[in-house]
């Protein structure tokens, strides 16, 4: 990585000489100042903390340090370190990523030196809310540590535009007071990179007539949506419920954000139109994004899909729809009416063509043509390139891996069989249409031969010329089909060479294999397709590796960039790599002008510089404590709530003994740590003891034994019966054992809409379950809680002047544990065999196995011994009747009886 830019040089600095929050635009190279900064502490003397970062981000960290020769890398700390080896790792010193589950148990377990930490690095700081499980490390460590900084760095300023003083909150979770903005407007990172800016060509490429035909509809069709989503639903923000808005990329959360949480309640036309407005986003961006079969496919798909086709909202009954699809099969293919067959000889041949034979269109992509005169003009200037050191290489990013898949077989084969192929594959193969088809573009080929080049620059002419050329063909097709059956023998020969060639399409429908060019790129996503001069295609989204892109424009160190897609972060990468290289960098930038693909590029910028605004004014009326930074004890959120209730004197219990001094504990199963529970629990005073458990995930008290389950968790656990054997465990050892439902605060608080609750028990119905789970298991107790923070209080409650449970008590019990309950020594198997029987209770029950080995010794014992056991003649006499009466005896008892 090349050394820091003059402006991330200033970012870097401010942050070093005092803690803060910094918010980048996206795409300035947030991760080049985090990267510095673990240069800065990796050696044996510090001992820092990187939080908050995925595998993908750590391994690339790691080998961007490794490639700069850094002797001290940082070391990855997951659950394959043992926790006997963790101390040693952190008092080796140096840089360590930390998962977040292991780092708040090893705080909670004071497993790791919290005295000795440098400071702690939290990267993308923007998720950084109060019970979250980085919040909670921050405030373990704050507590533990007064002296050791904490750095956040965040890139993404849009996700600060909602809510309620968002930021303020975020760096109150963090322990700062500083914030630091910088946006791609900012002075000096404007300044700075329009001194090193690379040249840009800006192509804006006019859609076809039939493609604009199609986005009005589609547009006209999310406008009707849109209206009746507002009429169905009065309190939803209208202002995010506009156009602009809903083609974006963020509208299904935006929507979901207002809708989850009353999602139940919702009816059957809002959730329609819901799925509706996804399904024609999806339409819009296959518009732009494929070539017309594909979307004509995606098209047809959705019409023939009955469920689909009944169920939503009526926009398919539309004008706009219908519309949408004339034009949308127009691109493909046209079917000649009954006035374009009177030159056909015989009646079969207007009945052929009156069936519906296809002359196939098969428009091509406008900025398929763009890039090959891309292309050749890159090619031009290649062949005179000495003066810059030989030719130039070349990256070609499109948004993903489809795009890129169908850009590398244009390029390789054309566009005539790719969609071809795709035709054939998607509708069925058509010779006579195949034949018809090619000699048009024979014919259209002729008469463009003597025409020019058109220039990219000025991409309107190229366009409307090739709508005139696609008219003067349509004449043309209709004259050849009578043509065809007038020509005597003497032509055999040209029509020999049109099959020829129609075979050869007819053969690329598998798609063509291409030679692997062993690029040894670190991506594995990219489409190699020259190698000298290396041309590349990569996709902007959807790798795996979050670097690829990154990882490719810096080995493939390309002179040329053709931006088939715009993507704004990668933009922004390209500014820096121009500036950090100072090497000649060309960037051809394709874009469909007044179309909706541009409205998202525009959306995007204009929301980044809405965000950036925001975040100035809230900066200048900002209110920061003095103790923020937690440095001392007068910082409020380092306490851990009001004493527990419990711990005021109670008069009402035994004559208000005072327990002042108890403080409470919940032992808590390491697997736990996942959610967001166990922090706000012990923010509310409560000690937290992470052991291992194999019985319950938390234990309030000796007797109350909890089960925590999402619903997610409860669904999977009811039906792969794990809840069952969960449950019996519990019983067998706890006397009050409780199945804890908790739900997402952003989500329904139910479990199923009151139009899906059966009258009748059914084995798919969750309710169902529940319900059979609670027969079987009298003593289960079911908490419902809306939310963790209802759930931490709840907790308290149940702890309220109860003993305090013990961590080695609750790890010693097992499946398989020996020390059970003196009440709960009897396997419960035999137990519920028995309680079945006539004549036991679960009073007597306990009387019997207390007497008895096994069923088999009670069907031995005397009508007078089961009376002595029992206490009660009458049931010791239905017992015994029922245990020695035959089948055939009691089916003759009852005969007689009726």
């Amino acid at each position: 990585m090349a050394p820091l830019l003059e402006y991330e040089n200033q970012i870097f600095l401010d942050l070093f000489h005092e803690d803060g929050l910094v918010i980048t635009a996206r795409g300035l190279g947030i991760d080049r100042i985090l990267q510095n900064f673990l240069k800065l502490y990796c050696d044996a003397g510090n001992l820092v903390l990187v939080i908050n970062t995925n595998t993908a981000e750590e391994e690339y960290l790691i080998e961007q340090m490794r490639s700069e020769g850094v002797a001290h890398l940082p070391r990855i700390i997951t659950n394959e370190v043992s926790s006997n080896e963790r101390y040693d790792v952190y008092t080796q010193g140096g840089v360590l990523f930390v998962t977040s589950r292991i780092l708040v148990v090893d705080f909670l377990t004071d497993r790791i030196p919290a005295n000795l930490i440098t400071g702690i690095l939290v990267y993308k700081a923007h998720k950084i809310m109060e019970s979250c499980q980085e919040a909670f490390i921050l405030r373990l460590y704050r507590q533990k540590n007064k002296q050791g900084f904490i750095k956040a760095f965040t890139d993404n300023p849009v996700s600060f535009n909602t809510g309620f003083c968002l930021v303020e909150r975020v760096m109150r979770n963090l322990f700062v007071r500083k914030l630091y903005l910088w946006p791609r407007f900012h002075v000096s990172v404007n300044s700075f990179l329009e001194n090193h800016k690379p040249e840009v060509v800006e192509l804006h490429i006019t859609m076809t007539p039939a493609m604009l035909a199609i986005q009005a509809s589609i547009l006209d069709i999310i406008n009707a949506c849109l209206r009746e989503l507002k009429r169905y639903n009065p309190a939803l923000e209208v202002e995010d419920l506009s156009l602009e808005n809903a083609i974006g990329r963020a509208f299904d959360k935006t929507i979901r954000h207002y809708l989850d949480p009353l999602w139940h309640q919702l009816g059957a036309k809002t959730k329609s139109l819901v799925q509706d407005l996804k399904i024609l986003r999806t339409l819009l961006h296959y518009l732009s994004q494929y070539d017309c079969v594909t979307f004509l496919n995606l098209l047809e798909s959705l019409r023939a899909n009955e469920k689909a086709f009944g169920q939503n909202s009526g926009w398919l009954f539309l004008d706009s729809s219908t519309a949408m699809f004339v034009h949308a099969r127009g691109r493909v293919y046209s079917v000649p009416d009954s006035k374009s067959s009177k030159k056909c000889k015989t009646t079969e041949t207007k009945d052929k063509q009156a069936d519906g034979k296809r002359e196939l269109v098969l428009e091509t992509n406008p900025k398929w043509e763009a890039l090959s005169e891309v292309l050749k003009e890159i090619e031009v200037e290649n062949k005179h390139s000495e003066d810059l050191g030989g030719p130039g290489r070349v990256l070609i990013c499109a948004s993903d891996d489809r795009t890129c898949a169908q850009l590398r077989e244009y390029i390789a084969v054309g566009a005539e069989a790719l969609l071809m192929r795709l035709y054939n594959k998607n509708f069925g193969r058509d010779q006579k249409a195949a034949e018809l088809w090619l000699k048009s573009r024979k014919a259209l080929k002729k008469k463009d031969s003597g025409a020019s080049g058109t220039n990219t620059r000025t991409k309107k002419e190229g366009t409307s010329r090739q709508k005139k050329n696609v008219k003067k063909t349509e004449l043309t097709l209709t004259q050849m089909i009578g043509k065809v059956e007038e020509e005597d023998v003497g032509k055999d020969q040209e029509e020999d060479k049109y099959r020829e060639e129609s075979l050869s399409i007819e053969s690329s429908v598998d798609e063509p294999k291409y030679e692997d060019l062993q690029l040894n790129l670190s991506s594995d996503c990219y489409y190699g397709i020259l190698k000298e001069p290396l041309t590349v295609i990569h996709p902007l989204q959807g790798c795996t590796d979050p670097y690829a892109l990154t990882r490719v424009l810096h080995e493939v160190d390309p002179r040329y960039v053709v931006l088939y897609d715009a993507e704004l972060s990668f933009v922004r990468q390209l500014e820096i790599y121009r500036a950090s290289k100072q090497k000649t960098l060309r960037v051809y930038f394709l874009i469909y002008g007044g179309s909706t693909e541009e409205q998202r590029y525009l959306t995007s910028l204009r929301k980044e510089k809405e965000a950036f605004e925001k975040l100035i004014r809230e900066k200048a009326s900002m209110v920061i404590p003095e103790e923020r930074e937690g440095r001392d004890d007068t910082n409020l959120d380092l306490q851990r709530g009001v004493t527990p209730t419990s711990d005021a004197t109670n008069t009402r219990r035994a004559g208000g003994q005072n327990q002042k001094n108890v403080q409470h504990n919940i032992i808590v199963d390491m697997r736990e740590f996942r959610s967001e529970l166990p922090s706000l629990i012990h923010k509310r005073g409560i000690d937290i003891e992470p052991v291992t458990l194999e019985v319950g995930d938390y234990i309030l008290t000796p007797d109350i034994c909890v089960e925590r389950k999402s619903v997610s968790d409860l669904i999977g656990s009811l039906n792969n019966g794990r809840l069952y054997t969960q449950c019996v465990s519990m019983c067998r050892y706890y006397k009050r054992p409780v199945l804890l439902i908790e739900f997402d605060p952003n989500k329904p608080f139910s479990l199923t809409s009151r139009s899906s609750i059966h009258q009748e028990i059914s084995v798919n119905d969750i309710t169902s379950k529940i319900t059979l789970l609670i027969l079987h298991f009298p003593r289960l107790r079911l908490l419902w809680c809306p939310s963790p923070y209802a759930t931490a209080e709840l907790f308290e409650e149940l702890k309220l002047n109860r003993p305090q449970p013990d961590a080695a008590t609750a790890m010693a019990i097992t499946a398989d544990s020996e020390t059970i309950p003196e009440s709960e020594k009897y396997k419960p198997g035999p137990q519920d065999f028995l309680l079945k029987m006539p004549g036991v209770n679960a009073k007597n029950c306990r009387a019997i196995m207390n007497h008895v080995k096994n069923i088999a010794e009670l069907t031995t014992l005397s009508l007078e011994k089961l009376s002595e056991i029992l206490g009660n003649t009458k049931a010791a006499k239905t017992l015994y009747d029922f245990i020695h009466t035959s089948y055939t005896e009691a089916v003759s008892q009852g005969k007689a009886k009726r």
